[in-house]
């Protein structure tokens, strides 16, 4: 069966990223009265997000009388139960969240903190709808999500030979571009939205800044032009930026040594 992207459950509708598993089945009490979820649909392959409400099957020969219950239970199922990790749409890679909030009294590693693991659609929008959006954050606060085993930060070593594309938002973009942004951006992360370059892309952090917040998806290997470029691309494209729009790729070694407004762009798109 083919690998089930992320874009599963994705609440727009107009969204680029579709359906890899069969067809939907409806809701088993359609129509549900709330809908079980506006923007979802019940699929064979996955389970979906924890629901409103329950619908319970009853069993058939159920007795909902006030006479005795027949002599013979209802027949079981036969044969093993299927484990419930089993039927979860799984992820390619594990991706781990990272949460920092600059405190100056501390070390910049101190104040970064692990906050959770996942590795399946499911327990990505778990997470997504639990945690404060980006807009909510203070200044000074960053998310950052990478895949598991690589640390958020320049001097790991699947970090260092790399860059990142950038992307700056004017203050305004943050209560109206920003939270979108950052979505679409861990959507193209975790659902692998750029093809045979996806092993290049270590992950994604956004920085919460009072001059401008920031966007930037980092990948591992500066010098890989064809890869960088389409990573680039498909990621202006899935952003809906204008073609007049342009975004920079930036070396770490070139940011480690000079400010970020001084950094020098490798590649543009």
């Amino acid at each position: 069966m083919a690998w089930c992207s992320l874009a599963q459950l994705s609440t727009d509708p107009a969204s680029p990223y579709h359906f890899l598993t069969p067809d939907p089945i409806p809701c088993p009490t359609a129509p549900c009265s709330p809908p079980c979820h506006p923007h979802l649909t019940f699929h064979s392959s996955a389970i979906p997000l924890p629901q409103p409400h329950q619908h319970v099957l009853v069993p058939s020969c159920a007795s909902t009388s006030p006479l005795p219950a027949p002599a013979l239970p209802c027949p079981l199922p036969t044969g093993p139960t299927p484990s419930p990790q089993l039927q979860q749409a799984l992820l390619s890679f594990r991706w781990a969240l990272w949460f920092f909030k600059n405190d100056k009294s501390k070390m910049w590693q101190a104040n970064l903190r692990l906050v959770t693991k996942f590795s399946t659609v499911e327990d990505f929008w778990a997470l997504y709808t639990h945690i404060q959006l980006a807009s909510k954050l203070t200044s000074g606060c960053d998310y950052s999500l990478f895949k598991d085993g690589i640390e958020p930060m320049w001097e790991d070593s699947q970090n260092k030979r790399g860059g990142r594309w950038l992307i700056t938002l004017a203050k305004q973009q943050r209560h109206t571009e920003l939270d979108r942004f950052w979505l679409e951006t861990l959507l193209c992360l975790i659902g692998e939205m750029f093809d045979e370059y996806s092993d290049e892309v270590c992950g994604a952090v956004i920085n919460i800044r009072a001059k401008g917040d920031k966007i930037a998806i980092w990948t591992r290997e500066a010098e890989n032009r064809e890869g960088v470029t389409h990573i680039g691309r498909v990621y202006k494209e899935h952003l809906g930026l204008s073609q007049k729009v342009a975004i920079g790729y930036q070396a770490h070694a070139d940011t480690a040594t000079k400010s970020g407004s001084l950094t020098k762009n490798k590649f543009v798109v």
